[in-house]
């Protein structure tokens, strides 16, 4: 559980191989059985409705970094505040999506697996207004792994008020579905060029933001976003990429690290709020010195925490999702895993986008005694 995962088929396999070496070895090369139920996403604790949209941006300013013969095409989720919930719930995933991103896992899982996962948000659900426009949420997610992979804590910040934009970074993940009925594989997965992977992502990013706050907004029927309240946050290599995407867009005004690795040049001080939140080998003097590097550079508000007895996978929906298929992915329970990255990374995001003052990222409470904090008084805000 301590090694440096980043490719979904890999990180998924050793993870739940190391967990449940017994009940793999069981299996054999027999499918593994689904659970009787559909699996389903912890609920949000916000008061809103939850909508989802989801739109195609295409680049045309930009070669594919990956596949230059294309331009740069993302998929971008959109979560949001809603009036009401539509009558249609939004899917997980794509039937292929699914298919792609279970055969990636190496695990027999069922191909339409994640095609059948539960939400609670709607599909183009009327969005609720907000006075000035809604704080905006951008979501990138680990290398190799599908941007539905963050949607419990999309739909949560959405519960909460906030839009959120969930990027699929194309030929990035296994399995991102388009309108022309195309769904594309992880091409960079083939060739790990992270300082690169970390560079795109910053350029996607920005474009997004471009396209959603512009006097032409890609998302035609939504509510208008606060340009001045935006943060980003990143599981993995989403996570290491939001460093280079504070650097290249002041638009971000602060960002969080789920246990990636910061496989980016980090020797630029960045003076914006920055949550680093990692699994337990994400210690001062750890396994991996890039944490420390990093936060030396870090010269705004800053905060270091770890929580005991989680993994790489842990801060995304397969913490929970794992737990009900019978196949937990760390020593915490998978809902309390879900709920502690929720609380800490909304906390974190309403202290900066919304000015509120939540004692939680003070230091320890009794509440939370999985999260350590590490030299929690970081540098005092401005």
């Amino acid at each position: 559980m301590r090694r440096r995962l980043f490719l979904v088929g890999a990180a998924v396999a050793t993870a739940l191989a190391s967990t449940l070496s017994t009940t793999t070895a069981q299996a054999g090369t027999r499918p593994v059985e689904p659970p009787g139920t559909a699996l389903v996403l912890p609920a949000p604790s916000g008061h809103h409705p939850v909508g989802r949209t989801v739109v195609h941006l295409k680049d045309e300013s930009r070669a594919d970094p990956w596949v230059p013969s294309e331009q740069r095409e993302l998929m971008v989720s959109l979560w949001y505040p809603a009036v009401r919930p539509s009558d249609t719930p939004a899917p997980y995933m794509t039937a292929e999506e699914s298919r792609q991103y279970a055969a990636a896992t190496g695990l027999n899982l069922p191909a339409d697996l994640f095609a059948g996962v539960r939400t609670h948000s709607t599909v183009d659900a009327k969005p609720a207004k907000a006075r000035g426009g809604l704080p905006l949420v951008v979501l990138s997610p680990g290398f190799g792994m599908p941007r539905a992979t963050l949607t419990g804590l999309a739909e949560e910040f959405a519960a909460r008020g906030y839009a959120v934009a969930g990027i699929g970074h194309n030929y990035e993940a296994d399995g991102i579905s388009f309108p022309d009925g195309r769904t594309t594989s992880c091409v960079a997965c083939v060739n790990r060029d992270y300082p690169k992977v970390g560079a795109v992502r910053a350029e996607d990013i920005s474009f997004v933001l471009d396209e959603l706050t512009g006097a032409r907004s890609a998302w035609k029927h939504g509510a208008p976003v606060d340009t001045g309240r935006v943060a980003v946050v990143g599981h993995s290599a989403g996570g290491f990429s939001t460093i280079p995407a504070m650097l290249r867009d002041p638009r971000v005004k602060a960002a969080v690290n789920m246990d990636g690795n910061f496989r980016f040049p980090n020797d630029t001080p960045l003076d914006r709020p920055f949550l680093m939140l990692g699994q337990p080998s994400h210690v001062p003097g750890g396994t991996d010195p890039t944490w420390d590097e990093t936060w030396t550079e870090l010269t705004g508000w800053k905060r270091w925490l770890s929580v005991d007895d989680i993994g790489h996978l842990s801060f995304t929906d397969l913490a929970p999702l794992a737990k009900q298929f019978g196949m937990p992915l760390q020593r915490l329970d998978g809902d309390r895993a879900d709920a502690i990255t929720r609380t800490y990374v909304t906390a974190f995001v309403d202290t900066h986008l919304r000015g509120r003052d939540p004692r939680l990222l003070d230091g320890p409470t009794a509440g939370f005694p999985e999260v350590r904090f590490h030299r929690p008084l970081g540098v005092p805000s401005p």
